[in-house]
């Protein structure tokens, strides 16, 4: 955990008076993911992005943002995935990989660059992103259904896992749940899109893809971006603990996907797909 949270001065101000002290808040640092692509005699390399992430479990999140974007979907499909050596400082280093597509591994680069849109506040730009994003979804299904209060029981399991936010208190959570409850993953990460790309990039080094049979619960709101990354790793149930926004559930809605929102002190509202929960009187 050392590595993800940093000791700051700070002053406390309350009623009683001023009181100077360290705390811990988040570590907060950029991640640039690196691809070589291509034909064995004709590889080629690109830098396909950079996101702000709290270090940790990386070789996770490089996977799980490879899933998320359509780019594999399976680890068979990596040759290798490493820090980039050609770079300078060993701090440089330590936030680029790169990862060696193998060499039947074939995508667009263009097209992918032109429907390409940030994971920060910019959002989604255009109906023909948001058009080719929907495109790649794959659609759910799943024959299982689920007791309401297995949902009610989730927030508390994912509080008590949650390590470095009880230390610093500013980071989100993704939880992945089986369909009886557990626990099976929880991470955490400053952004909400990377913590599930953790989380499904764990699940891919596993062998686990799709996750047709699991729940996933994100600490925050649910977005587009997030129902997007989930259908992508084929998860049928998300619940959050805050809102969702019109196009996650528009997609939720198109995908298949269950999709729960205000998960807090036993009760929940469902937007999408709610033939897959149960009440206690059905």
């Amino acid at each position: 955990m050392s590595s993800q949270v940093k000791a700051v001065e700070v002053f406390k101000f309350s009623v009683i008076g001023t009181d100077q002290k360290q705390d811990l808040v988040a570590v907060e640092e950029p991640l640039e993911i690196r691809i070589g692509y291509g034909a064995t005699n004709y590889r080629q390399q690109k830098s396909l992005a950079v996101t702000m992430r709290t270090p940790g479990n990386d070789i996770e999140l490089t996977l799980g943002f490879l899933v998320t974007e359509g780019i594999i979907e399976s680890f068979d499909q990596v040759e290798s995935i490493k820090h980039c050596n050609d770079v300078g400082r060993t701090e440089e280093k330590e936030n680029i990989f790169r990862v060696e597509l193998k060499p039947d591994v074939v995508f667009d680069f263009q097209k992918l660059q032109r429907n390409f849109y940030t994971t920060s506040s910019c959002g989604v730009c255009g109906k023909s992103s948001i058009d080719a994003i929907t495109a790649k979804c794959r659609e759910l299904s799943s024959d299982w259904r689920l007791n309401s209060e297995l949902i009610y029981s989730l927030p508390e399991k994912l509080r008590k896992a949650q390590r470095v936010f009880e230390h610093t208190g500013g980071l989100h959570a993704c939880g992945l749940f089986s369909r009886t409850g557990e626990l099976v993953l929880l991470r955490e990460d400053v952004g909400r899109h990377n913590a599930l790309d953790k989380v499904i990039g764990a699940m891919l080094l596993k062998s686990f893809l799709p996750l047709n049979d699991f729940i996933v619960m994100v600490s925050g709101r649910a977005s587009f971006e997030l129902v997007q990354k989930a259908a992508l790793a084929g998860i049928p149930i998300m619940a959050a603990v805050g809102a969702p926004s019109s196009l996650a559930v528009s997609l939720a809605n198109d995908c298949g996907m269950t999709l729960i929102g205000f998960l807090r002190e036993e009760r929940f509202n469902v937007y999408a797909h709610a033939q897959r929960l149960k009440s206690i009187n059905n």
